[in-house]
């Protein structure tokens, strides 16, 4: 009887568990960057002026820059 009750405990904790959930968290950080940057580019290369698309071409390269630094 014991032996039940202790696994029926042991079960119940692990429901709890929260191991990964910072990496979740740092995903949807680097998610909600990324989308920030993708609309800094947009809104720049809009206007009508070379130094909004000039800047905003300036962001893509640096980005394009850092992925490909990326090693797997």
């Amino acid at each position: 009887m014991y032996r039940l009750m202790g696994r029926a405990h042991a079960g119940l904790l692990r429901l709890g568990d929260t191991r990964g959930q910072g990496t979740v968290e740092y995903v949807a950080l680097i998610l909600l960057v990324a989308l920030v940057f993708a609309g800094v580019v947009a809104a720049m290369k809009g206007f009508k002026s070379s130094s909004g698309k000039d800047l905003g071409d300036a962001i893509v390269q640096k980005i394009q820059d850092a992925v490909e630094q990326v090693k797997f």
